[in-house]
């Protein structure tokens, strides 16, 4: 519930800057820093809040954040300025950002190997249909009479239902067993996996040595490697899919596709149905394979798409289709493989560093897109995020280790995992 929701909070501003332009006097410039203003807050408040949990662990920021969610949700509806806008939509990505690193390493903690790729693949399915009911949700209250000026206040602040429901959800929350044992807790997370699961599993199998907890160890020897690639892939992932989905009547009426809003369904459809392929897949192929194929598929139906500029509407439209779907299917590896990079003692440090690099290139990229796409047109703009889409490939083949322990064998890196007994 918490992943519809965070999915939702960032794709409802799409929707409502397009009801609040005339209403606020919004330019390219304000467009951009409040359609980014909640990815820039996902970079601090995770890379906070992993430093935070592996200290305190995961129960009460878990709760927390959903009660900051409800609040901030609320407050943007009484909001008049630009500015204050931008500041609210900072916050409210903090507690995204918080949520993210707090909900992946929780879920990752708790889940037993045998079912853990699909457990956290469909974590990322649930953020992507909080992303995308965002779309049709805020078409829908838009539609809903004459709700003049005031339309945008009701389709942004609308997150605040999903933000109720996750609080209620959330009511009695266990903490991580995983988090517990290496705190040398390891009865009472015993106790924790007997009564949640039952007493045929134990606790994680973890190694006898204990190893460093510091943050600065991300960066050393053993372990830089992982988090290059953690950080690498997910930023070059997650810019081209905020830039272009946020704005996208933007870049469809760039693309010479009618109807933007007809467009924007079908994509945001297809985006749908290729995290659910990428779920199907997500454990027949390697972890690398995955990786590369998804980012030079992607990259390779952009190009096409902003070469060829006087194709027909129908291929425009096929091919709108396959990149929307193709780029959906990489984002599945997003809250798989990055829990798979770390070892516990490090998870949430990890993967809120991680969250924290991304945020870089989902923030600016969605900032600058209306700017860019104003300034130089829509075909300065896809050529940036086809190169994203390159580099981040490039990377992937270099330094991407392998995680998978039906692929790696012995030398797999998968992350330790309550165990049947």
């Amino acid at each position: 519930m918490g992943q519809v929701c965070d999915g939702y909070i960032l794709g409802i501003v799409g929707i409502a800057l397009s009801y609040a332009t005339g209403a606020l006097a919004l330019d390219g410039f304000w467009m951009g820093l409040i359609g980014a203003g909640a990815l820039f807050g996902i970079l601090l408040g995770s890379l906070l809040t992993g430093i935070i949990i592996d200290c305190v662990g995961r129960k009460g920021a878990y709760m927390l954040v959903a009660v900051f969610s409800l609040a901030l949700s609320v407050a943007q509806f009484f909001l008049t300025d630009p500015l204050h806008l931008v500041i609210a939509r900072f916050l409210l990505g903090m507690c995204v950002g918080a949520d993210y690193t707090i909900g992946v390493a929780l879920l990752s903690e708790w889940t037993p190997e045998r079912i853990r790729t699909k457990m956290m693949s469909w974590l990322m399915a649930a953020w992507t249909f909080g992303y995308i009911i965002s779309y049709f949700a805020g078409l829908f209250i838009a539609s809903m009479g004459d709700l003049g000026e005031n339309g945008w206040r009701w389709i942004i602040a609308s997150s605040s239902v999903l933000a109720l429901l996750t609080f209620l959800v959330r009511l009695g929350s266990p903490e991580s067993p995983g988090w517990m044992l290496t705190k040398k807790r390891g009865d009472e997370a015993l106790g924790l996996i007997h009564r949640y699961l039952g007493a045929n599993y134990g606790l994680p199998v973890e190694k006898k040595q204990t190893a460093s907890a510091s943050f600065f160890r991300l960066f050393s020897a053993e372990l830089w490697r992982n988090t290059i690639t953690s950080c690498t892939f997910f930023l070059c992932q997650v810019l081209p899919f905020f830039a272009i989905s946020i704005f996208l009547p933007v870049v469809v009426k760039g693309l010479n596709i009618a109807n933007p809003h007809a467009s924007g369904m079908m994509y945001n459809g297809f985006t749908m149905v290729g995290v659910l392929i990428g779920i199907l897949i997500a454990d027949k192929i390697s972890r690398r394979a995955f990786l590369l194929w998804t980012f030079y598929g992607a990259a390779a139906i952009l190009t096409l798409m902003t070469v060829w500029r006087s194709m027909p509407p129908t291929i425009a439209l096929i091919l709108l289709g396959a990149f929307s779907t193709v780029l959906a299917i990489s984002i599945v590896a997003e809250w798989l493989y990055p829990p798979e990079l770390f070892p516990t003692e490090l998870r949430g440090s990890g993967v809120g560093l991680t969250i924290a690099a991304s945020r870089i290139g989902a923030g600016m990229g969605t900032w600058m897109l209306p700017i860019v796409t104003e300034q130089y047109g829509v075909t300065v703009t896809l050529t940036c995020c086809i190169a994203t889409l390159v580099i981040g490939g490039l990377v992937c083949q270099a330094l991407a280790p392998e995680t998978s322990p039906q692929f790696a064998g012995r030398n797999s890196k998968a992350v330790p995992s309550i165990s049947r007994v």
